[in-house]
């Protein structure tokens, strides 16, 4: 799978966390904002992967997450961390 495929798919799992009405609102806005990290993040996608990877780690540490929100947290991080083992 290319790097582009990666984003791509991660995008997507973390599109369903954002759009996803039974998930905390504080924990949506931290998928977005590490969306954001990794779409639009000015340097290396490496940096920018990392960057997501601890802002979906500072949420998964949430004691009310919805275990079905933390499943697709852990994908969405599985995903970026072959990001950041590829180069």
């Amino acid at each position: 799978m290319s790097e582009e495929e990666k984003i791509n798919e991660c995008s997507q799992v973390l599109d369903r966390i954002i759009n996803d009405n039974s998930i905390p609102k504080n924990i949506r806005r931290a998928a977005k904002e590490a969306k954001k990290e990794l779409i639009n993040g000015e340097g290396d996608l490496t940096v920018n992967a990392t960057n997501a990877i601890s802002e979906l780690n500072d949420i998964n540490e949430d004691p009310n997450i919805p275990i079905h929100a933390r499943t697709k947290i852990w994908d969405a991080i599985s995903l970026l961390e072959e990001l950041t083992l590829e180069k």
